[in-house]
């Protein structure tokens, strides 16, 4: 390339400069250049969606000026700082122009960026939350895991004592919707602590009610349920379909449950066009307002009802409706299609709507997760997952003298107060049972706890293990958002990405207190991950989580955290694709410190 050249492509700065060259000019240049051992990079024109190539040179080459970009058309450059920097050793007043060198930016102005690996922790979320469109997938999914990492299942029902081993890793379900898992250090003993994170599985929907046939000026509508403080306008002009559990007689007259995800849309509320009513404000009438359409009334005049009859005279009488009764005919059938089964065959269902629009990431740097039950799928999948990756080599459970636990309860949306939700017996009893078993020293001939001991054997062990133990109430936290702002306490504005959020409230809305802070700043300073800390404004309502439940219920230690996110209880919500990963090295590094970091704690 000779001077000549170089001038032909004298350097340029420019912002939003319009730019010409032809494909003839622009050949003449490129047939001059020097080939390159380059990365390529875009630029994207503005007219067009062809994208144009432009190499960078190997350390040895001389710049390329931009105009010998290969360009068939007009287009404007939004940042353009393109040069040439010749080869120092062809001549010396070429070589001068090497004190620019500090200028070079090598297009990295480019409108189309280069964009680093969505993180791996992220995308695997994304699936686990896809996966999950109710309690019952979330716990299946979750169970899982953790059966493919080593976990064996266990019932309640069962005694345990014999199916227990020091080293062992377990799960068990209440109710198919609440799920608890744990790995036994071989040197735990009772009285021994136990570190415990607790989440929980359910998210603000509308479950179809449980009759939920409706028609309306020529409209099939399903009747459903608000569940939950949602912000119900969000799930306006959103496609719907169901998810859930069905109840469905075998053919040996058994009742077993089956799990059914309508992957179609199959329902739709739509709002009212802005030229009926032009109210500022859209609060719609949780009662009146919110059923969805599912199809049109002709459909099911058109199909009619078909019945099934049997001469089994247990059948003759029916205490309630007939499902077709109580349900549009043409729902059932895809219920039953997807359960696998005849019509006929499904006895009753628990079953909400869902936005069929999947979870993905987005942003400009994959940095956001846009999904649905973000609150609480995102600490359910951390905890899980956190327990996992502190048990996958089972040698690490050699040296341990503590348990490590993870419980996910449903229904704390509505209050926790059920047979499987937080305020139920499921973890004390799981505590209980645990804190009972023997020493290792103590385990049988074939290595389970199945020995028998005098009614006063380490009567206290329960109380003991409980004062020891430490739960982290994980449940998500709210972002700043950068148009309320105002919303948040201005030294409190947790930010996307910034690390897990420590919620603190002097009203005990939150069970966190200085041990606890200390104790987690501790686990994420040795795993290298950032913390932020929250609390609302004095003017402002704040939310509860299971924790202050849970620490009242069972007299343990207690922190509550979460990750934080954007539009809590929306049909779409927003978090960071980083945090993901921040959790979950956070809670393994809980699980795998929390017995020697408990010692130094002094506080009684």
């Amino acid at each position: 390339m000779d001077v000549r050249t170089a001038a032909t492509g004298a350097w340029i700065l420019a912002l939003n400069l319009e730019f010409a060259a032809t494909a003839r000019e622009v050949d003449n240049l490129n047939k001059e250049q020097p080939a390159a051992r380059t990365a390529p990079f875009l630029i994207q024109s503005t007219t067009s969606d062809r994208r144009t190539q432009i190499d960078e040179p190997d350390d040895q080459g001389a710049w390329i000026p931009l105009v010998c970009a290969r360009i068939t058309f007009d287009f404007q450059v939004q940042l353009l700082i393109p040069f040439i920097i010749i080869k120092p050793n062809t001549n010396p007043a070429i070589a001068a122009v090497t004190l620019l060198r500090p200028l070079q930016t090598r297009a990295r102005f480019s409108t189309t960026t280069r964009t680093m690996a969505p993180p791996r922790r992220a995308l695997d979320f994304v699936d686990f939350v896809n996966a999950s469109p109710t309690p019952y997938h979330a716990c299946a999914t979750a169970a899982a895991r953790l059966e493919k990492a080593g976990f064996t299942k266990i019932k309640e029902r069962d005694s345990w004592n014999s199916s227990l081993r020091p080293g062992g890793k377990y799960y068990l379900t209440r109710n198919g919707s609440s799920i608890v898992a744990f790995a036994i250090g071989k040197k735990w003993k009772p009285g021994n602590p136990v570190a415990m994170i607790g989440a929980h599985t359910d998210s603000p929907c509308l479950r179809i009610k449980p009759v939920s046939k409706k028609n309306n000026v020529g409209f099939l509508q399903v009747g459903v349920e608000t569940y939950g403080g949602g912000i119900w306008h969000s799930w306006f002009d959103r496609d719907l379909s169901i998810a859930g559990r069905v109840l469905v007689k075998d053919k040996d007259g058994n009742f077993v449950q089956k799990l059914i995800k309508v992957d179609k849309p199959l329902l739709r509320i739509p709002t009212l066009a802005i030229h009926l009513d032009r109210s500022s404000n859209f609060d719609p009438n949780k009662e009146s307002e919110l059923f969805p359409i599912a199809g049109l009334a002709t459909a099911e005049l058109n199909k009619g009802v078909t019945t099934t009859t049997t001469d089994d005279s247990e059948e003759d009488f029916k205490p309630l409706k007939a499902m077709t009764e109580r349900h549009h005919p043409h729902i059932l059938d895809v219920i039953a299609s997807h359960a696998e089964v005849d019509t006929d065959a499904v006895v009753d269902f628990e079953l909400v709507l869902y936005d069929v629009q999947k979870s993905c990431l987005g942003g400009l740097n994959d940095e956001f997760i846009f999904s649905a039950r973000l609150d609480n799928l995102n600490m359910t999948y951390c905890s899980v997952e956190g327990l996992i990756a502190s048990v996958r080599d089972d040698a690490i459970l050699d040296n341990d003298s503590t348990i490590r636990l993870v419980t996910c309860f449903d229904h704390e949306e509505i209050g926790s107060t059920s047979a499987h939700g937080a305020n139920s017996n499921l973890l004390p009893a799981v505590l209980r049972r645990l804190a009972s078993l023997p020493g290792s020293r103590d385990t049988a001939s074939d290595g389970s706890y199945a020995v028998v001991h005098d009614g006063d054997y380490e009567s206290t062990a329960y109380e003991q293990t409980l004062s020891r133990s430490f739960l982290v109430s994980a449940d998500m936290a709210h972002s700043v958002h950068p148009n309320y702002a105002g919303k948040y306490e201005s030294s409190h504005q947790p930010a996307m990405n910034g690390g897990t959020v420590i919620k603190v409230n002097a009203n005990q809305r939150y069970a966190t207190n200085s041990p606890g802070i200390v104790l987690l700043q501790e686990c994420a300073r040795l795993a290298a991950v950032p913390l932020q800390l929250f609390v609302v404004r004095n003017d402002s309502p704040c939310g509860s989580t299971i924790g202050p439940m849970l620490s009242a219920k069972l007299g343990v230690r207690t922190l509550d955290l979460g990750n934080p996110q954007l539009s809590m209880h929306s049909i779409r919500e927003t978090g960071g694709s980083a945090d993901v990963e921040h959790a979950v090295k956070l809670f393994e590094s809980f699980y795998e410190r929390f017995g020697e970091l408990e010692e130094k704690i002094l506080v009684d």
